[in-house]
């Protein structure tokens, strides 16, 4: 059997209707919103990556922290043999789980991007010739189905992702995700904790201004895939913290009232000057509600590690 496989669970056109849709239903409700993961085209994720880079963007070094100092106790606490990780993106984090997990034979990347996949699974087969990796191509929002690898497994939800999802939204992807594991099975879960508001602001709003143009890129993916005749120039980057929800959102403020036409879907959007499109929630959480919310979909928290500052965590829960 070939080290590498690809499995594609999301129809060629999968991608082209979900943009479509959002678009459709977000930019007809008030007030507009649209789901992050548009973000995420060629240009976008180079923002990202250097987003993660900048002094005020701290989730990733702080995660990247926890996995060097705990990944040999992580592998010790599920014994796992196959690695199944949700939104891998470059795998780049996974590597200190990979090494840690002395016993392990599969890895299962699954990400919507198949360039993505193809990339990550080329690098970490260089370096681990006897590693067997089976990527999926596959929206983790929706059902996942995985291969038959042998457990136990250990499901990775990292980078804090799971706060661009609203409460209801994680509730149904915790339950999914209950719902792949067996006996023996642990899930991995990378939050983003709650801290002083001026902190959290800057790592959405940089002086940079590098997260203004990787929220402003979102206009680009609708203008290249919909015809869009949005200009980036007509529209300001704002992020704000929800004292309520504890979550910062960001935004796209128009500067004027103006129209925007968007030309496959014959749509015309009007905008009102300082009429704001919500691009992101990331929400930030607390020790007892993410140990309430694990619960609530089935898993038992077993573990919590933050970094030294106690800006993130990342917490391991089994399946009851």
């Amino acid at each position: 059997m070939s080290p590498f496989q690809l499995t594609r669970t999301l129809p060629e056109d999968a991608t082209g209707a979900d943009l479509r849709a959002d678009v459709r239903r977000g930019l007809a409700r008030t007030p507009k919103a649209l789901p992050p993961k548009w973000f995420y085209d060629g240009r976008g994720s180079e923002l990202f990556e250097e987003i993660t880079r900048l002094p005020e963007y701290y989730p990733t070094r702080a995660e990247r922290e926890i996995l060097a100092e705990r990944a040999g106790e992580i592998a010790a606490a599920t014994g796992a043999r196959t690695l199944v990780e949700l939104g891998s993106g470059s795998s780049e984090k996974t590597r200190f789980l990979l090494d840690a997990l002395t016993g392990l034979r599969s890895y299962v990347p699954v990400d919507v991007s198949e360039s993505a996949l193809r990339g990550a699974a080329e690098g970490l087969l260089a370096e681990r010739p006897g590693l067997d990796v089976h990527a999926l191509i596959a929206d983790f929002t929706r059902e996942v189905e995985l291969p038959g690898t042998p457990g136990p497994r250990l499901v990775a939800f990292l980078g804090g992702t799971i706060g661009n999802l609203l409460p209801a939204e994680r509730a149904a992807f915790l339950g999914m995700v209950r719902g792949l594991m067996s006996p023996g099975d642990a899930l991995l879960l990378g939050t983003d904790l709650v801290k002083d508001e001026e902190v959290l602001v800057r790592a959405y709003d940089d002086a940079a201004g590098v997260t203004a143009a990787f929220n402003k890129n979102l206009l680009s993916v609708l203008a290249r895939e919909l015809g869009s005749d949005a200009d980036p120039d007509d529209f300001d980057h704002v992020a704000v913290w929800d004292r309520e929800q504890e979550w910062i959102e960001m935004r796209l403020r128009a500067r004027k009232a103006l129209t925007v036409k968007i030309r496959e879907l014959d749509l015309v959007v009007p905008f009102e000057a300082g009429e704001e499109l919500r691009t992101e929630v990331s929400a930030k959480f607390r020790q007892e509600g993410v140990r309430r919310e694990l619960a609530a979909a089935g898993l038992e928290p077993v573990r919590w590690w933050t970094d030294a500052a106690g800006r993130f965590a990342l917490s391991l829960a089994t399946a009851r």
